[in-house]
């Protein structure tokens, strides 16, 4: 009785090897048939299977806020498809990198990045830092890094992304400001360039994403002093504060031209109504510049992806995690993601 229980015991344990392999096996074949298609960089246009390509989508809030809220799911992601998007923007904050560790977070990332794919959405990861790198000068912890992390994270993102075709982009720093101390394009530059040249002695293929001046608004200066590499879009972030209306010859100067030249991706915008929740954040604005941003980089074949894509964080795009949008904002850009129209 003995041997035979004993037998019985070694002969589960096979088939339960035997189906853990199978299903790792249906799990690789899954991936592999799902794989998104590489985008690439041609001119001022980003492609893939042959075709220009324009990202249009959404900026989730930070991983690890939504893994502890326990919202960092698969549902999510479906919900931001529902609502047009095509892409998906992720920003890793540096003191959330920190404290969970490479491990935890490169796990949280992992998920996304997979979610992402199952529901056919490309990812920009994005360096959520503000401040001056040059001069070492920060807003808040929350925001603080150095040259030497900033570069061990992208080579970390590097190593682990690579191949990976869902991960469209690396947004390379988030909004770099001068923070009291001075900060031109001319000392940003050389800065992004080493950080490009570190991803790419890893990934030769990586497309990166490098920010203008100002928080991340004004690229006045790439056409006239590009990234001296290949495979480089510009971000802008073109909220309603930054200039007066009547906007768009201003945003023409500041941005606008250079997406004739090289590919621009909107990376953040959005609004806030005044009197409304969120108005804390300097982004009170309302429809007419909704319009007016979406009709210019619509025109321009600029890519985007909205802030927030959250009810938490301002300038909120949900009222809750079940799906429901802001009133204002919230309406307002899932008609454009789900229609593309934007003059009514």
């Amino acid at each position: 009785m003995r041997k035979l229980v004993s037998l019985l015991y070694v002969s589960s344990k096979i088939v339960f090897s035997l189906l853990i392999a199978l299903q790792s096996v249906a799990v690789w074949s899954q991936t592999e048939s799902g794989k998104l298609s590489q985008v690439t960089i041609t001119g001022n246009e980003l492609w893939t299977d042959g075709s220009p390509l324009r990202l249009c989508g959404v900026s989730l809030s930070d991983p690890d806020k939504l893994q502890r809220a326990g919202h960092w799911n698969l549902e999510y992601f479906q919900l931001a498809k529902s609502w047009g998007c095509n892409v998906v923007r992720l920003p890793i904050h540096t003191y959330t990198w920190r404290y969970r560790g490479e491990k935890d977070y490169l796990h949280l990332l992992d998920q996304g990045v997979e979610w992402a794919r199952q529901t056919g959405m490309y990812v920009i990861l994005d360096w959520h830092t503000i401040g001056n790198m040059v001069a070492d000068a920060w807003p808040g912890f929350n925001y603080m890094t150095n040259k030497k992390e900033t570069c061990r994270f992208w080579k970390t993102m590097a190593r682990h992304f690579k191949g990976n075709t869902t991960v469209a982009l690396f947004e390379l720093f988030n909004e770099p400001e001068e923070e009291g101390a001075a900060l031109t394009w001319s000392q940003w530059r050389p800065l992004m360039e080493s950080l490009v040249d570190s991803i790419r002695a890893v990934d030769s293929n990586r497309l990166c994403a490098v920010a203008g001046m100002d928080w991340a608004y004004k690229l006045d200066s790439v056409v006239t002093h590009p990234i001296r590499r290949s495979g480089i879009a510009y971000v802008t972030h073109p909220y309603p504060m930054k200039r007066e209306q009547p906007w768009v010859e201003m945003w023409q100067q500041d941005f606008g031209h250079v997406a004739a030249v090289y590919p621009v991706i909107a990376t953040e915008l959005g609004y806030v109504v005044k009197g409304e929740r969120g108005e804390h954040v300097p982004c009170i604005g309302d429809e007419t510049y909704g319009r007016a941003i979406m009709d210019f980089l619509k025109e321009r074949g600029i890519s985007y992806t909205i802030w927030c894509f959250d009810p938490d964080w301002a300038p909120a795009l949900l009222e809750d995690y079940e799906g429901t949008p802001t009133p204002r904002q919230g309406a307002f850009f899932k008609n454009v993601l789900q229609n593309e129209i934007t003059k009514k």
